[in-house]
């Protein structure tokens, strides 16, 4: 952000927090999404279009889950940031998001991030319901 300078940054549903190995949600059941069949993204993902669906089967078709690994030293620490790099920097967070607990969210919010939830969306935020996702950007850009 700092090489960057944006006038504003926004951060969606960050995985600033990603849990501990022993919870089951390591690299390796990261990389194991490469081999997810169109089924089961479609039930993992009710709300997403019929396209979005083909998007993310195509991608991971493309990701080389390798990069899963390169990722390990993160699940199980804390990369809240400590404040904003931008002021103002708006976090938007699925309701309820599983990489960011409420008491995270309040924490951001007094280190001086604005959070905003868009109730009843997934991860993919924008995937999940465009309108609320864009909902959240009121006011801000």
């Amino acid at each position: 952000m700092e090489r960057l300078a944006p006038l504003r940054a926004v951060y969606s549903d960050p995985a600033w927090r990603l849990p501990p190995p022993e919870e089951g949600t390591g690299p390796e059941q990261f990389a194991g999404a490469k081999t997810r069949e169109r089924a089961q993204i479609a039930a993992m993902n009710p709300r997403w279009d019929a396209v979005d669906i083909d998007i993310e089967v195509e991608t991971l078709k493309a990701w080389d889950e390798a990069t899963a690994f390169g990722i390990a030293d993160v699940f199980g620490a804390d990369l809240l940031p400590v404040r904003p790099v931008v002021p103002p920097s708006l976090v938007t967070l699925a309701g309820p998001s599983h990489l960011i607990s409420p008491a995270d969210a309040a924490e951001l919010a007094r280190r001086g991030f604005e959070v905003r939830t868009v109730r009843g969306a997934g991860h993919t935020i924008h995937r999940d319901d465009f309108d609320g996702f864009m909902t959240s950007l009121d006011g801000w850009i």
